[in-house]
């Protein structure tokens, strides 16, 4: 469809680039049995899916997912990861983030677990949830270097509890100190049935107690999590 300068400046202007693509790429010969109306609904259900596949990708970049690409639909991935496809299709309508339900993908190193919930993260960003994934080693040496900065320790507490939907990687592959564990029972609290969080893990949950330091905050986290947990 042919536009004035006039008219492609005024969509520039206003952000709308994505329209003026579509109306550029619309094939004058193809559409020339439809009247203004169906080419212009033809535009903007084209502009439409350009807005979201960008909003999209531009969730997935802020996960900081370590499987970019990581994909509920790659069926050849879930096979070597010997998840069954039932249970995939059960996770991909996300209704587990509308109920604030934690997951827990346990298994040995290497058996798939970190691409596995950056492909949980990955569909919550496509049904434009915000996600973000990290491993515990590095959250810890976040939380240290927080000490060095003005609230930044409550800013870190804030951030990382406000996520639809947080991914923990190496959860409990080093016991985490005392202090350090304070910090962990204060983010399963601030995200108990607020939030959605994954675990990444190679012990089963019986063992997570003991790795917790079998204290009042073992208790205390064991509680805000497994309660929640598929």
């Amino acid at each position: 469809m042919r536009l004035d300068e006039q008219t492609r400046r005024q969509l520039r202007d206003m952000g709308c680039g994505e329209l003026l693509d579509a109306f550029a790429n619309q094939d004058d010969d193809a559409c020339m049995a439809m009247n203004t109306e169906q080419r212009v609904r033809l535009a903007v259900d084209e502009a439409y899916t350009a807005f979201v596949d960008k909003r999209i990708d531009g969730l997935a970049r802020r996960a900081r997912l370590c499987y970019p690409q990581a994909d509920l639909r790659t069926l050849d991935m879930l096979d070597e990861c010997g998840i069954s496809r039932e249970l995939v299709a059960s996770f991909a309508d996300c209704s587990w983030i509308a109920r604030h339900r934690n997951i827990v993908c346990q298994g040995y190193c290497g058996s798939g677990k970190s691409w596995i919930i950056c492909a949980l993260a990955r569909q919550a960003c496509r049904n434009r949830y915000r996600a973000r994934y990290i491993r515990i080693p590095d959250l810890e040496e976040e939380w240290r270097q927080g000490a060095d900065k003005p609230q930044g320790r409550s800013r870190l507490l804030k951030r990382y509890s406000g996520y639809m939907v947080l991914a923990l990687d190496e959860w409990l592959f080093d016991p985490p100190d005392d202090r350090f564990l304070g910090f962990l029972f204060e983010l399963m609290e601030r995200r108990y049935d607020t939030g959605s969080t994954l675990f990444a893990t190679q012990y089963p949950q019986k063992d997570w107690h003991q790795r917790l330091g079998g204290g009042p905050h073992a208790d205390a986290i064991m509680d805000k999590i497994v309660h929640n947990t598929t």
